[in-house]
Parts: structure tokens; sequence; C-alpha cells
């Protein structure tokens, strides 16, 4: 079962939440399948919220174009990390719709994932409604398509073309937000960090 969603901005309310996510990613170079999982915590921000407002300027776009945005943090490891390696991040999404039925436009970031620095990427909605997200970084590109099967689970593929070549297939399950905070956010050998933080 998919869920019917009007444009981009109610698929990421519809995003909000803590997950579980259930990753497989395939190293092209290396031919090998690589497991592993993240915790990821999504919160909607407001069209007005300082956060954006600040995104926006860096991006150098009219603050007034916001439709709104959220904030992303995420925490897990990879099976192949070396003893003391971890992924934990956060990151401030603002969406700039550039049609009348907000089904396209730029996602603007206050940090990359291959960078440190603002990224700016695109966003558009298909005829099944799935959110897909396109970014070009120095050294890669990255294309992920988004989709709900229920309200509560929710699926993604990603392929990453540069120095490093993978494509990947995530599982993420809605979790109880009073699970996450006793886990504090901890990594372990079960968790993976996922490159785009959610």
């Amino acid at each position: 079962m998919s869920l019917s969603i009007p444009d981009a901005f109610s698929f990421f309310k519809l995003s909000c939440g803590s997950w579980v996510s259930q990753r497989s990613s395939h190293h092209l170079l290396h031919r090998r399948a690589e497991p592993g999982a993240s915790l990821i915590v999504v919160k909607e921000l407001s069209a007005t919220d300082d956060r954006l407002l600040s995104v926006a300027k860096l991006h150098q776009k009219n603050p007034n174009m916001l439709v709104g945005g959220c904030w992303v943090r995420w925490s897990g490891s990879m099976a192949w990390d070396q003893e003391g390696e971890s992924h934990e991040g956060e990151s401030i999404f603002g969406l700039i719709p550039t049609d009348e039925n907000g089904r396209e436009g730029l996602l603007l970031r206050d940090r990359g994932y291959a960078e440190t620095a603002p990224v700016a990427g695109k966003f558009q909605m298909d005829e099944h409604d799935a959110l897909l997200l396109s970014t070009s970084y120095d050294t890669m590109i990255s294309n992920e398509r988004f989709w709900f099967t229920g309200p509560d689970i929710r699926l993604r593929t990603s392929v990453v073309e540069g120095l490093s070549n993978t494509a990947s297939f995530c599982i993420e399950t809605r979790r109880e937000y009073k699970a996450i905070l006793n886990d504090n956010l901890n990594t372990n050998n079960d968790l993976m960090h996922s490159k785009f933080g959610w």
C-alpha cells in the first residue's frame, strides 16, 4: 500500500519522527555488499524558523520562497568501520518549490555529507508520489528515491557515482521517540550510518 502525498513538503512532514534504517550497500569496486543500520530523528521546521532563514541566506535565496523544512539528526555505524570510527551528525533542510504544485524545486542544506560546505540539491515527486533527490558534489553525484508503503514504513534506494560508486537499498521503520532517547543515539556494531543523513 502506498500513500497519496500531494507535494514534497507533505512528504517531509510524513517523514518527521524517529526511524530505524536497515541498509544494504553494494560497493561496485569491491563487488561486495555491506549491511548495517542507522538511527534517524526528523523534526519539522516552519518557514520562519531562524535556522531555515540562515540556510536561505547561505545559498543567497529569498527566504520568502521557503515553504518549510526539517532538522535531521543521525547516528550509526557501518559493518566495515575501523575500531573507534563513528558516524554522527545533523543537518537543516529547507524546501523552495519551483512549480505551483510544490512537487519539484530546490532542497537547501546547511552542510553536505560528502563535504562540510552548504549544498543545494533538487527534489521532485514522481507519478507514484515518491520523492526523488539529486545532489551534485565536487567529487560525486547522488540520486535517491524515497517512498512510503504505509505511514510507518519508508523505503529508499540510492546510487552514488564518482570516487566511490555504490548502490543501496534501505528499509526504514518508524520508532517511538522515547525508545530513541533511551538509546541516546549511541552507535554499536549493528548500526550503520546513512551517508545522506535521512
